[in-house]
């Protein structure tokens, strides 16, 4: 039955399979299945029946099944052995056998429904090559323009899809304007409720900020120098630990640059957001002291086991390493996963002096 042009369907089919890896095997399927519901539809028919197209000429036939009884009950789904064998000559009970229909009008009924999953198929297949794009792009800064903020998710077009930044993904001293230009780091692609992709993305993860120094210094892109670890408090303060195996490199001076114009770029991008550069070190003691720049330590008392540093800070220094809030010292306990108790020397000479003086009144006490 030519019920609708069945070179044309071909031929589009193998353009679709040419142009955009869609399988003519798939869209033929896909396309039958359709035909199926569609006749059921438009006929309101109870009936099974099943579609066939040719892959070659396009030509379609519709069947309808039909299980072999001895007494028929339902004459939609079942027939008569000795009609079946009018049909087919080797029937028996319990067979089912398909009896070529010819429905009236449904050379148009086919057209329609192969133009509309043509269409279906082609934007699915658009979609899963965004998302494919986008999810090799997960853990990549992009680029987009404000299209929504009110205060809530912001939503960003990125040229094929959406980005969607939620707002614990926001810098909070931060505030977005329709048609503003940001940059954001791609967390997540997800497939939305009409099968669209939706890319998840942030600028106050600290992966953003790792990101970023790879886009400014062409050493830490390059392997030279290695991002060992990133604290964040987003908006306020950054803490990033570097790394070069080369001793010819200096990995802080290298990320800062000359006049510090390579940190600047990074900072003008977090609009303002402070940021500690400090050199990685394997020694934890050195390592922890390092962390808690801009405060200078006098000395760190380190046990392994509990991955626990003891600090010790000129009396001058103590509001500086602990920061406003707590900020610096749990930024470098983050920075270092290490827990970091931190005491002025005052304080330190004060501890010292009770437990000295609580070992002698015990020595005392033993001794009367």
């Amino acid at each position: 039955m030519k019920s609708i042009e069945s070179k044309e369907l071909i031929t589009a089919m193998e353009e679709l399979e040419k142009e955009r890896g869609m399988k003519k095997e798939y869209l033929l399927e896909s396309l039958e299945t359709a035909l199926v519901t569609a006749y059921k539809r438009n006929f309101e028919s109870a009936e099974n029946v099943k579609v066939v197209i040719d892959a070659n000429t396009g030509y379609i036939r519709v069947f309808s099944l039909k299980q072999v009884v001895e007494e028929v009950q339902d004459e939609t789904l079942e027939i008569s052995l000795e009609d079946a064998r009018k049909e087919e000559k080797d029937a028996n009970l319990g067979d089912t056998i398909e009896i070529e229909i010819i429905p009236r009008d449904f050379g148009r009924i086919a057209a329609q429904t192969a133009k509309q999953v043509i269409v279906q198929k082609i934007r699915e297949a658009e979609r899963n090559m965004v998302y494919t794009e986008y999810n090799d792009r997960k853990g990549e800064i992009v680029s987009g323009i404000v299209q929504k903020a009110d205060g809530g998710t912001v939503v960003l077009d990125l040229g094929k899809l959406e980005g969607i930044m939620l707002v614990k993904d926001q810098i909070p001293t931060e505030q977005y304007k329709v048609n503003d230009k940001i940059r954001a780091y791609v967390l997540s692609v997800e497939k939305g409720i009409k099968g669209a992709p939706q890319v998840l993305v942030s600028r106050s993860h600290p992966d953003f900020v790792r990101k970023l120094f790879e886009f400014e210094i062409p050493e830490i892109y390059e392997g030279l120098i290695e991002i060992k670890s990133v604290a964040r408090d987003p908006g306020s303060r950054s803490k990033v630990a570097v790394y070069s195996t080369n001793q010819d490199i200096d990995p802080v001076g290298s990320c800062v640059g000359q006049k510090g114009i390579r940190i600047q770029n990074i900072i003008n991008e977090l609009k303002g957001e402070k940021i500690d550069v400090i050199e990685w070190n394997e020694d934890p003691a050195i390592y922890v002291s390092a962390a808690l720049l801009p405060a200078q330590v006098m000395a760190v008392d380190i046990k392994e086991e509990e991955k626990f540093a003891q600090v010790i800070v000129p009396d001058d220094q103590l509001s500086l390493a602990i920061g406003k809030s707590g900020q610096n010292a749990r930024l470098a306990a983050k920075l270092t996963n290490w827990k970091i108790d931190i005491k002025s020397e005052s304080q330190f000479r004060e501890l010292l002096e009770k437990q000295q003086s609580e070992e002698t009144e015990k020595e005392d006490n033993a001794e009367e």
